[in-house]
Parts: structure tokens; sequence; C-alpha cells
């Protein structure tokens, strides 16, 4: 009788696979075995060739939810074969090949058991079973057992057990499956430390006590399943004010989370796709329409007509969100900038002076996993921040890059993640911010190294950003030398491309792409601070075609949060500050820049301290935002002015096709590049400044024009190169107007565009490409 061995990797470790292998298996009338080890799930069965093949393609399409099987091999089994059933055995620990499933949130029949009076797991802040709950947020070491993560601290009592032991049961080998009886508990505490017990709220529990103290105004840090969040009362301004004011941020806008659909629904418009991420396994933050028919507090997202919009995702936040009928904030638990706490003597310390109360819980958080954010543009999703639900999934890279050796990234200096490579797929880190914090970057260290643990990931190559002052690009410099491995220099711009080709499936040996790149700014191969470039570009090499006219950006890092810094290096540029004194006096912009010490910084134009020259789009919609008077002295974040813009941008000035609601820009070519000059631009909106043109006009047209000068540039390049597709890619194609404007435009010429879903425009999918380019080039070298 035929005996096989079958091999399947993917995410099949932690997600009730092997019980499903079982039940297959006995159904198909088949002897043998399945475990788990590094690899993934190893089968061995023996029965006739007609179940053998039933049984495999069974398994394919009756996985668990959690389940994706990315390779399924057959061979015939050569060693001994002693099974008279077939049984499920005990894991086997070997070369780590296998995937980290992502945290996911609680399933609907966990979700019933909580609020089921007859259930044992009835108000249990930690159910879950082997379709949701914990998982790389509590994972030490593969393969993923009990022992090897946080839950070992809890001994399962023997009603857990049984169920764990069950194969027909849900909870069959759920390593973290626990209940009242034998799991972690949740308690709540006052930041004074004084005693607080839930009879003096007359609630069901400590947890239940939380509902009520959000209701009064409190502020609740709330230890969760990847971190500390800090909660209040969505709809009161004055707690919300409070909490912006502790923890000081005092702008970014919050997330919010809400019991359900239908409370989110009286806040924000939702489609069918939104809804599907809302509700799905990996529930990240959705930024959503608002739609002012209900409104939360004025100082949530202030500028902004999106809401950043979540569901509960653990038994936890749906137990302190049974009676409440209206949004929470769920905002990181941290100070500004600073990565979230995870431990509760970090959360007392941190956020003692931030917290009324917190709610604490006993389970060890080993790996920090923040909240994942999307939106929907068109009908494609658009991956704003990896983390939470989406990492660590690793991403299927296309042909060519199946055999490459392993290989490290290590990402920005801005919303960091960090990326393996290895046998054709790249594991992409969770969001790890911005690690000019001291304290982000400590926190990058500790998660690489539990990465290339957790993976035995060896890397014989490192590849960093050519930036020589990113704290990444240091660390993987040391870490190179220490290792005497080689390391691959890359720049910025070629890594936002190669990401939007790599997760688009472009095969390595493929012909360049055009890749548009627009961002703040990326270290140039001329030394120069690049953010508006128009790159022929494969994974190996590239070929800069065209770029944004350079502007100084005046104090160097300070342009980023003084908007008005770039208006008047814009117009010093374009030689119309003259004319601003002749006829545009009378402006707003005009009177504010005159009182800047406007002597001094010429000095620093001329003499060029402290003002590197840039072609960065983002500083230009900076600029433009200033001169209508948005944001215009200071942003207390970067690309806030920008968001402010688009909000506001008038939809029937966007969708009238009349040319005098374009604003125009010039072309020119220099030095075998060709330039986009904004000058005309420039020109035509003072002109609207002083004919009080309203700002959503002005934002539109602006919108409008940059999307037309974009597109008329493909149309000159292609006259002279074979161009197609075209990637889109880069921290300023988040600006979901300018993403639309210029896809359609190009796909009306005929043009294939791609563009990004998988990871972020911006530089949380930089170390992605900074891997693919790595890979190519040491290819081409082999």
């Amino acid at each position: 009788m035929p005996t096989e061995e079958i091999r399947v990797n993917g995410t099949v470790q932690g997600v009730g696979f092997r019980p499903t292998v079982y039940r297959l298996a006995k159904a198909c009338g088949l002897r043998g075995d399945v475990c788990n080890d590094g690899q993934g799930v190893l089968i061995r069965v023996s029965g006739s060739e007609e179940a053998i093949t039933e049984f495999v393609a069974r398994l394919q399409t009756e996985s668990p939810p959690l389940a994706r099987i990315n390779q399924l091999t057959r061979v015939i089994y050569q060693g001994e074969f002693k099974f008279d059933n077939f049984v499920i055995s005990t894991s086997v620990s070997n070369a780590i090949k296998t995937e980290i499933t992502s945290d996911a949130a609680t399933c609907p029949q966990c979700q019933q058991e909580i609020f089921d009076p007859f259930s044992r797991f009835y108000r249990y802040p930690f159910t879950n079973c082997t379709h949701c709950g914990p998982r790389l947020s509590i994972i030490r070491v593969i393969p993923y057992d009990r022992c090897n993560t946080s839950m070992s601290a809890f001994a399962m009592c023997s009603e857990c057990a049984k169920e764990y032991h069950d194969v027909e049961n849900r909870r069959f080998h759920a390593q973290p499956v626990a209940c009242h009886a034998c799991g972690p508990s949740a308690w709540l505490e006052r930041a004074d430390g004084k005693s607080v017990t839930a009879s003096m709220f007359s609630m069901l529990d400590d947890v239940d006590a939380v509902c009520t103290l959000l209701q009064k105004g409190e502020i609740v840090a709330i230890k969760g399943l990847g971190g500390i969040h800090l909660a209040c009362d969505a709809t009161q301004e004055t707690a919300v004010q409070k909490l912006r004011q502790r923890k000081k941020r005092y702008h970014k806008p919050f997330a919010l989370m809400a019991r359900d659909i239908e409370i989110i629904e009286e806040y924000c418009t939702i489609n069918a796709k939104e809804k599907e991420l809302l509700t799905s396994s990996a529930a990240p933050i959705v930024l959503l329409q608002a739609t002012g028919k209900k409104v939360v507090a004025a100082s949530i997202a202030s500028g902004q007509n999106t809401l950043g919009f979540m569901l509960p995702y653990t038994p936890l936040h749906h137990l302190i969100l049974r009676r409440m009928n209206r949004p929470i904030v769920l905002t990181s638990g941290n100070l500004a900038d600073e990565p979230q706490c995870i431990n509760n003597e970090e959360a007392r310390e941190k956020l003692g002076t931030i917290a009324d109360y917190f709610l604490f819980h006993n389970r060890e958080i080993i790996n920090r996993v923040d909240d994942s954010v999307v939106r929907v543009v068109g009908d494609n999703v658009q991956t704003v921040r990896r983390a939470r639900g989406y990492a660590p999934a690793p991403i299927s890279l296309p042909p060519g890059f199946d055999n490459v050796p392993q290989i490290l990234a290590m990402g920005s200096e801005l919303k960091n993640t960090f990326c393996l490579l290895r046998e054709g797929e790249a594991i992409l880190s969770q969001h790890m911010g911005d690690l000019e914090n001291a304290a982000a970057f400590n926190a990058y260290q500790e998660t690489l190294n539990l990465y290339l643990n957790l993976f035995e990931h060896k890397p014989e190559i490192i590849a960093i950003d050519k930036h020589p002052e990113y704290l990444s690009s240091k660390l993987g410099k040391e870490l190179a030398e220490k290792n005497q491995i080689k390391i691959y220099q890359i720049q910025h711009h070629h890594a936002h491309i190669a990401a939007c080709m790599a997760e688009n499936g472009i095969p390595l040996d493929s012909p360049p792409v055009l890749g548009i790149a627009l961002d703040g700014l990326g270290y140039g191969d001329d030394g120069t601070l690049w953010g508006g470039e128009f790159l022929l570009a494969d994974y190996r090499t590239f070929q800069r075609l065209a770029t944004f006219k350079p502007v100084p950006m005046i104090g160097g890092e300070q342009a980023i949060y003084q908007p008005w810094r770039n208006t008047y290096a814009q117009l010093i540029a374009a030689n119309l500050w003259d004319d601003c004194k002749q006829k545009y006096t009378d402006l707003e912009i005009f009177k504010f820049l005159k009182n800047k010490p406007l002597k001094l910084l010429n000095q620093l134009i001329e003499k060029r301290i402290n003002s590197p020259s840039a072609s960065s789009v983002g500083r230009l919609f900076d600029a433009v935002a200033a001169a209508i008077g948005i944001y215009r002295d200071e942003c207390s974040y970067e690309g806030q002015a920008a968001i402010a813009m688009e909000a506001i941008v008038d939809v029937s000035s966007l969708n009238n096709d009349k040319e005098t609601l374009i604003y125009p820009f010039n072309f020119s070519f220099s030095d075998r590049i060709y330039y986009i000059d904004p000058r005309p631009m420039w020109q035509a909106l003072l002109n609207d400044l002083q004919q009080q043109i309203p700002q959503p006009v002005m934002a539109a047209k602006f919108h409008k024009g940059l999307a037309n000068a974009i597109v008329e540039m493909v149309k000159y390049l292609s006259q002279e190169n074979l161009i197609s597709p075209v990637a889109l890619t880069g921290g300023v194609f988040q600006n979901c107007i300018l993403l639309e404007q210029v896809t359609k435009r190009l796909q009306t010429l005929g043009i294939k565009v791609l563009t990004h879903s998988l990871v972020p425009a911006n530089d949380g999918g930089l170390s992605l490409g900074q891997a693919v380019i790595a890979a190519a080039q040491l290819i081409h070298e082999c």
C-alpha cells in the first residue's frame, strides 16, 4: 500500500492545522502521523493512492481560517512505518523554515462564549482558540508550542487540558488556551497608588469597571495584546484634551475603537471593502471618511476629514466596550515618539503621570506589536502601517529570488521596519517607529535580535540606506564589520521602487520600470537630498531621468516643522520675492514672511549653511499649504500641513476638467536630466490669493496641477525610453487624491500602474526594497 511523506510549508503552526490534518486523514481512512517541526508541518500517511490524493486535495480546500499553505510536496516515504491508526506526534526541533502566525482577532465562537453566562469562559478576558488569539506577541522561539511562549507560566487546569488534547475540540493544541481557573488574570490599579475595587463602581469586575471610568472622563491605561494603550471617551473634549496634554501628543490623530460596526457607522461611511477589513482576523485601524452625522471630540483628528477606527480584537476589549455605546480613544501607551510600553512596571513609571487608572494583566508581552493602519483607495487596500495582524507573515518574492542567500535589510530612520530575506520570501518586521528616539532605537535592536534568533537567521549580506547618519545604517555597518560579512548601500528611492516592484510580482530579470518616488527626502547618489524622482529602474540599477527643481530646506530639519520656511525658499528659488514686494504686499503670506529674519535666511541660503538643497515633493506640499494659510507657522509632525490641505480639497473643482482649474508647471532639461519647475504654479497661486479664491479650490488646483505635471513628465520620458509599467511609491503617494489623479491619467494613456498594497508606500516598506536590490546585485556579481 502506498506510503508518502507530505511536507507543508506556510502559516501552519498555531492555527489548528494538525487537528484538520487528523480529521481529514481519519475521514479518508489513512494511517500515519502529523507533527510540527522547524520547517512547518510533516505528515506521513499510508493508504490507497485514491485516498491519499483525496486527502491532499481536501487539505488545501479545508484548511483552518488562519492557515496559509505556501508549498505542499509529496515524496515516497522510505523509513520505518509502524502506525495502525492516525495520530498527532510530538513536535520536532530542527532547522527553522516555518512561519510565525500573526496575532489574530477574537473569533465569533470565542466572542459568543465570553458573553454566555453558561460558558466556563464567561467574561474571561483571555479566551482564545486555534482560530484566534495571541501568536507573535507571546512567542520566544519556534516551534510554536506552549513551553516556548509566555503562556509557559500558566499550567493548564484539567478542563483546559481536556480540551487541549481533544482532537475534536476547537482548542485542540491551542497553545494559549486558559480559563478563569488557570490562566492570566486582569486587575485594576489607581495611578496614585491608592487601592481600588470593582465594588466602588458596583460593576461586575475590574474589566467592566473600566467602562464606567471611561464614561466618567477618566484616562485608563489598558494592557492589551501587543502593548499598553491609553484610553478615554472619544466624545468628551475635556478628556481628549487632557490626554493630549499629558501624553504630549498635541495634534497627531488618535485611533478610535468602537463596540461594533453600527456605532462606527454613526460617525463614518463604510463600504464593503472597509467593513471586510474591520471585521477581518487582522482587525486593523481603518481610515474612514467622517460623515458628520455624529461627531467625536474636535481634537481627535483636527484638520482631517477621516477617522481611524478599529473594532475590539481581544476578549478584554469586547468586555470593556460591552456597555459603551460611543467610541473610545485607544492610542499607544507612551510619551510622544517613544515606543509603546509593554510591561507593568515600565507602564507605572512612564505612564503614571498620564493615566488615572491602569488595567493590567500578568501575561508577559514578548514582542511589542503596534496596531496596523490601512485605508481603501478606489478598490485597493493601501497599508499605511504594517504591524499587528499582518506581521510577520512572509511576502513571497517574484521569480528569480528563489535561491538567494540570507539577507538582512536594516530599513530607514523613520517609520522603520527591518527585513529578513530567505528562500524566496521576505519576512518584514512589524512597524518599529522613528529611530531618532533613543528608546525606539533600543527597542529596534531588541526586536531585531529576537527575529534573528526566532528564525535562526544568519545573514550573509546586510543592506542599508546610503544616508550616512541613519542609525539603522550605522548599526548595519557595525554588524557587518563584527561578523565580517558584505554590506550593500542602497539608494533610498531605488529601494522604494524595488519594494513596489517586489510586492507586485515583477520578476528579477524583467526590463526596467519607470519608478516615480515622491517623499520627504532621501540621500541621493550625488550627495544632495532627493524627494521627487523619476528613475528608470530594475532591481539591480537605476538611471535618474527627471526630478523636481531643487529648493533649499532653510534650517534643515526645521523646515519639516515650520512650513513657512519652504514657502519662502520656493518663492526665492522661483525669483518671485521681488514680485511679492511689488504686487502682493497685501497678501497675508507676504506680511507673515516679511516679519521673519529674511536677511539671515538669505545668508543661510547663499552660504548653504544648514540649508541643504532638496527636490522634495513633501516640502512642496508644505510650502503650498503654508501659502494658502494651513499650518503656516508650525507643525507638530511631518506632513501635517499636507494632510490638512488634502482634507479640504474642493471635490467639484477636482472633478472639473477646465484648464483654469489646474495650476501649471514648467519643464526644462539640463545636465542630462529633466526638471519639473513649479514657478508658474506659484505665479498662479499668488494671483488666486490676491483674488481671494477659496482655500479648497486652490488646494484642488494644486493637486490636479501636480498630477498633470507628473503625467506630462511621463509623456516626455516615454518619447526617449520604453516605459511600462510605472511604479508610484514614496510617502507622498499616501495622498489619496494625488494617487487617484495620477493613476487615472496614466491608465487613460494605456500605461500599467503599480502601487502599494501589502507594504506601506512610506519608509515602512523601504527594507523590502533594500533586501531585493541587495539580492539582485549579488546574483549579478556571481
